[in-house]
């Protein structure tokens, strides 16, 4: 039985497609909700190339995207493709107060991916080329065809998400202290920003990995009137 893989139609441009043909997988194009393939009911795989992955960080898609990817599939993956060193490569030519912020990425993508890791428990695969990420990915079909967990239907029903959602959780991850993996947490929890935003501190202090002095941290920026801005960057200092 050939590879059968279920690809999101804004890959075609990678070229990842045509490579997974050659290489004799059957692949069915989808406008995919979560991840870019799927290889059996159970995983999906979000692939990235470097300079996404870091876009992807600056923009607070990574965690949501990992947040859906661990709601609905039991084994989700996350491919980075390229070569991770280039984050650290300063174009010539560029001003010195801009060497700096460039210089921070590196560290910036190594912490987002410990997050994917240790929060999210989701694997993540480096592949050095767009033809060792088809061979990983025909290897992953493969190996479901061998333990017979890639039959049946492949794509399964995702509710698309509410764009308010995504606005909602803009609007907690804009708080210092909080970031995207708990403006899901308190969205979950307390159901609307108003709700999450006016939470005791005991209340916030509840949700995983918040914990009191953090709780302590946001509700004083939150309830400060003419010394937040001083609250704030102590704030911000204590979490450097």
């Amino acid at each position: 039985m050939p590879a059968r893989i279920v690809v999101d139609g804004r890959e075609k441009s990678s070229g990842i497609p045509d490579l997974l043909r050659k290489a004799g997988a059957v692949i069915d194009f989808a406008q995919l909700k979560v991840g870019d393939y799927v290889v059996s009911p159970e995983i999906a795989v979000e692939r990235k190339t470097v300079h996404d992955l870091l876009s992807s960080i600056y923009d607070g898609r990574l965690f949501l995207q990992c947040s859906d990817l661990v709601k609905h599939y039991q084994k989700p993956l996350i491919v980075v493709q390229g070569n991770l060193a280039e984050l650290a490569e300063i174009p010539e030519g560029a001003e010195e107060k801009d060497i700096k912020k460039l210089a921070e990425r590196m560290s910036l993508t190594y912490d987002a991916l410990a997050t994917v890791v240790t929060e999210f428990r989701i694997p993540i695969i480096h592949t050095p080329s767009a033809d060792q990420t088809v061979q990983f990915l025909v290897t992953l079909v493969n190996k479901s065809l061998r333990e017979g967990k890639a039959t049946g239907p492949l794509l399964r029903k995702i509710k698309k998400e509410n764009p308010i959602k995504i606005q909602q959780l803009s609007v907690l991850s804009s708080v210092p202290g909080v970031g995207e993996k708990l403006a899901v947490r308190m969205l979950e929890k307390f159901h609307t920003p108003n709700r999450a935003l006016n939470a005791s501190v005991a209340e916030l202090a509840t949700i995983p990995g918040f914990g009191p002095a953090r709780a302590v941290r946001v509700r004083k920026i939150l309830d400060s009137g003419n010394n937040a801005k001083e609250i704030l960057q102590k704030t911000l200092f204590e979490q450097d």
